[in-house]
This record gives C-alpha cells, sequence and structure tokens, in this order.
C-alpha cells in the first residue's frame, strides 16, 4: 500500500520555522554550509581515522594493542560517518556538489555505499520516518526486535530489552558484507522503486572491493598475527562502529514519546509532513559540547530532519528557534536532556514492547457441570 501524508491543509508551523530560520541566517551573516568549526571537525575525525589505520597495518604493536586500535578505529569511523559523510550525502557539507561527493566517498571506506544510503536514508526514511512497513531504518531486525504496537509479538521478544543492544553491534557487519547489496538489488526500498544507473553497478563491486582489500586482504598479507587474531581484531572494529552508529540512530526515533503511525484505510497519513517529523524523532543531550562535537547533529534530529540541507554545525542555533516555533504552535518537541535519560527511556520502549507487551495464551479451566 501506498503511503502519503495529508496535504489538504497547509502547515503553517513548518512555514514560520522556515521563515525564521531564514532570517536567522540573513541576519547573522552565515552560510547554511560548514564553517571554520566545521572544518576543524572534519580534519580532527579524518586524521584520527587514517592514523588509527596506519598504526594498526604498521606492524609496530602487538595483538592486544591492535586490538584496542581496531575497537578504537571503528568508533571513529562511526564519527567520520556522523561528522562528516552524513552531511555531505545530504548536500549540507558545502554549496559545492564536488567537495560533497568527494567526501560523500569516504562512506565507502566505512564499509557502506553512499549511493544506496541516499535512497534508504535520505530518500525513504525522511519522508517515511518511523512509518512501519515503509522506514526500513527502523526495521534493525524483523521479528526479533520489536518496537511498535501494531507488530505481532513472539515469545523472543520477552528479552529483547536485554538482547537488542549486543544486536545494534552487528550493524556494521551487515552493511559491509550484506545489506547494501540486499537494498539494491531488491525491487523498491520502502516506496522508492529501484532503477539504477548502469555505473552505479560498478561502483558498488568496486568501493565493495576497495574496502574489503584495505581491510581483509591487506592486514592479513601484512601484519604478524595468525588468521583468528584477525577474526577477532575484524570482528571487534565492526561491532565497535556498528554499536556507536546503531545506538545513536535509536536514541533519536525509538524513545518514548515518539511515535510510530500507521497509514489509514486509504494510506493516508492523518498529518502533514513537519508535524510528522515532529512526532517521530527526539533530541537528546541536546546542551552537552562533546556530544554535539562527537554526534555530527544526530542528537538534534528534529533540526536535522526539518532542515537536512542545513549543516549540523548550526544545529544549536536553530534548534532554540524550532523549539520557540514548536511551542507556539502546540506540537510536540521531543527531547531528553542527557544520553543517560534517553538510554533509559530506549530501554523502556524495548521493554514496553516486548517483554510488557507479551501475553501467553489463557489457560482455560473446564468446570464440570
Amino acid at each position: 500500500m501506498k503511503c502519503k501524508f495529508n496535504t489538504t491543509s497547509k502547515c503553517q508551523f513548518l512555514a514560520t520555522t522556515r521563515l525564521r530560520v531564514d532570517q536567522y541566517f540573513k541576519e547573522s551573516g552565515q552560510s547554511r554550509n560548514a564553517n571554520g568549526s566545521m572544518w576543524i571537525k572534519t580534519a580532527v575525525f579524518l586524521t584520527g581515522f587514517a592514523l588509527l589505520y596506519g598504526l594498526i597495518i604498521s606492524n609496530f604493536f602487538n595483538a592486544w594493542a591492535m586490538l584496542g586500535l581496531a575497537m578504537g578505529l571503528g568508533v571513529f569511523s562511526a564519527f567520520v560517518g556522523f561528522n562528516v559523510c552524513h552531511d555531505a550525502i545530504h548536500g549540507s557539507f558545502s554549496a559545492d556538489k564536488k567537495i560533497n561527493k568527494g567526501f560523500g566517498l569516504i562512506f565507502n571506506l566505512l564499509g557502506a555505499s553512499p549511493y544506496v544510503w541516499s535512497i534508504t536514508h535520505n530518500v525513504v526514511h525522511h519522508t517515511y520516518t518511523n512509518i512501519p512497513g515503509h522506514d526500513e531504518d527502523i526495521d534493525v531486525a524483523p521479528g526479533l526486535i520489536r518496537i511498535s504496537g501494531d507488530e505481532p509479538v513472539n515469545k523472543a521478544q520477552r528479552y529483547q530489552h536485554l538482547y537488542a543492544f549486543p544486536l545494534y553491534g552487528l550493524a556494521s557487519l551487515s552493511w559491509a558484507l550484506r545489506k547494501d547489496y540486499k537494498k539494491f538489488f531488491q525491487a523498491k526500498v520502502g516506496q522508492q522503486v529501484n532503477n539504477h544507473p548502469k555505473a552505479e553497478y560498478f561502483n558498488l563491486f568496486f568501493y565493495k572491493a576497495v574496502y574489503y582489500f584495505l581491510f581483509i586482504a591487506l592486514p592479513l598479507l601484512v601484519l604478524n598475527i595468525t588468521w583468528w587474531q584477525f577474526i577477532i581484531g575484524f570482528l571487534a572494529l565492526q561491532f565497535a562502529q556498528g554499536f556507536t552508529m546503531g545506538l545513536v540512530f535509536q536514541l533519536a526515533h525509538v524513545v518514548e514519546g515518539t511515535d510510530f503511525p500507521m497509514p489509514n484505510d486509504d494510506g493516508n497519513i492523518e498529518e502533514a509532513w513537519a508535524e510528522h517529523q515532529m512526532r517521530t524523532t527526539a533530541n537528546f543531550a541536546t546542551h552537552n559540547r562533546l556530544a554535539a562535537f562527537f554526534l555530527g547533529g544526530l542528537n538534534r534530529q528534529i533540526e536535522h530532519h526539518l532542515f537536512p540541507k542545513i549543516c549540523h554545525i548550526h544545529y544549536g542555533a536553530i534548534g532554540k528557534i524550532v523549539k520557540q516555533t514548536a511551542l507556539e504552535f502546540n506540537i510536540p518537541y521531543n527531547e531528553n536532556p542527557t544520553f543517560t535519560s534517553a538510554l533509559r527511556s530506549h530501554y523502556r520502549m524495548l521493554k514496553k514492547f516486548g517483554k510488557d507487551a507479551y501475553l501467553p495464551a489463557p489457560v482455560v479451566v473446564k468446570v464440570a457441570s
């Protein structure tokens, strides 16, 4: 079933917010794209990523040290994705498309296809946020993790509040070895019909081969470790990267207060797109400078979903405008003040839709007449 939003009434909230944000940039004289601070962040994370990889491949360290470096590289890979590639693929890093494309290509070095991501994330997720059956980004492990009251519940999900977190750690490994191929070759993603340019078939396999060479073949060729030590290190890198990415995403969408709306019988969502974004996304740790530096604006999902073409370095400033306007229009502004409070909220959500939702079949007792 196709899903579409209510277009019969204008969303005055979005129009007013856009006007005020436009006015902010006009009065401040700032560009909507990267500023000096953003370029410094980019240099820090790309240098850290390259340095950690170089230290591992140098073969100067023992196996235990390389294991720690591999985990550090995994975390830095996620940070590069958050802070550099995410903005670049959205086209918000720079006004120059070539710069965006260049930084977007770095996504391949994280094991993921920027082209496939632009479809699954930029188009599908940003349009059909948190709509079961349409937003495939929330389908972390169908059948194992339940995050909506409209999904069927099973026995295994009684424990999802315990096993969900380790599963998040498999996200990067799945991305590198399975997910991109699956999404690329399936008939459609969400409601987006796949009709790829011929060049993208070459790009998918070429850049995957580059990644496999740099992170599998080359380490096996140059490092003085056994095959099983390599597997442990490779899995540690993937788990650290996947856990960091998966957890941050979940805290922005699967917490108390966010909606998971279902289309009506006609396939319509009974609200305007902007209101839908406000009800299905959540901010966290918005006043934490470390979160702002490391998470690339993903802790400010509300601002990101409303203004994906604005570089995340500006989200703190425009967030004040968005929040005030939402209050004026009586539209929810979901926000957890700290990372810990968001984590607890996510845990309670998992428990609510898993253990608390599971009700064993009632036992029927026959009473003799």
